[in-house]
């Protein structure tokens, strides 16, 4: 079944929602008191990885293609600028050289990053919370959930995971799925760019110039 690559999910207009301020307390309180995750003060407010999830990051558009292939198969997924952030089980960003290496995508690059212990994630702004102005949450660049965490429910149990946790009976979803599609996906985006960048350009007038050699040809 093909995945629809969902859109940002902006902040609702409702006046009574609680202003994403980017570097506010409330922000960080949020995320503390709803999904139980570190943060650390900003602006802007920041998740603390490695401890609940790591984090897979890549282009956005390498991205959207891990989306569309395997979209039901990953977790919380960010949006920020040209990056897109992949929530992963903790632990992951330690896995991650060696699963390339063992999917033989070992010292090619691909622009596939992790973020693990003690890294920092921009904090995306809350689905229903409003933006504080142009240059604060929900503005262009700024971070935004794509399938946001949802609150009440245990997240880690439905992040892409390299061996399954005994906590809970859901299997979740594959780590190593995840990380060779992500690896084809970002090679195939930098395969496609290279070949934009060294597309020639056609020369102006070239073909008005051909066309009176031609007739004289034919009129001789």
């Amino acid at each position: 079944m093909a995945f629809t690559v969902p859109s940002p999910r902006a902040p609702l207009g409702d006046p009574a929602a609680p202003r994403a301020d980017s570097g506010g307390p409330a922000l960080a309180r949020w995320y503390e008191d709803e999904l139980g995750w570190a943060t650390a003060a900003g602006p802007p407010v920041q998740l603390v990885t490695g401890r609940r999830f790591d984090v897979l990051e890549l282009p956005a558009t390498a991205g959207r293609g891990v989306l569309r292939r395997i979209g039901r198969e990953t977790g919380p997924v960010a949006l920020m600028g040209r990056r897109m952030r992949l929530l992963v089980a903790a632990g992951s960003a330690e896995e991650l050289p060696g699963l390339l290496e063992w999917l033989e995508w070992g010292g090619i690059s691909l622009d596939l990053a992790t973020l693990g212990a003690e890294g920092r994630m921009t904090a995306p702004v809350p689905p229903g919370w409003r933006p504080t102005g142009r240059s604060g949450p929900g503005g262009a660049g700024a971070a935004v959930w794509l399938r946001a965490p949802e609150p009440g429910r245990e997240v880690e149990s439905s992040l892409p995971a390299l061996r399954p946790s005994s906590r809970g009976r859901a299997v979740p979803p594959c780590l190593t799925r995840l990380v060779a599609v992500a690896a084809a996906e970002c090679h195939r985006a930098r395969l496609l760019s290279a070949a934009r960048a060294h597309r020639p350009e056609p020369v102006a007038g070239t073909a008005a110039q051909q066309r009176p050699t031609d007739q004289r040809f034919a009129s001789s």
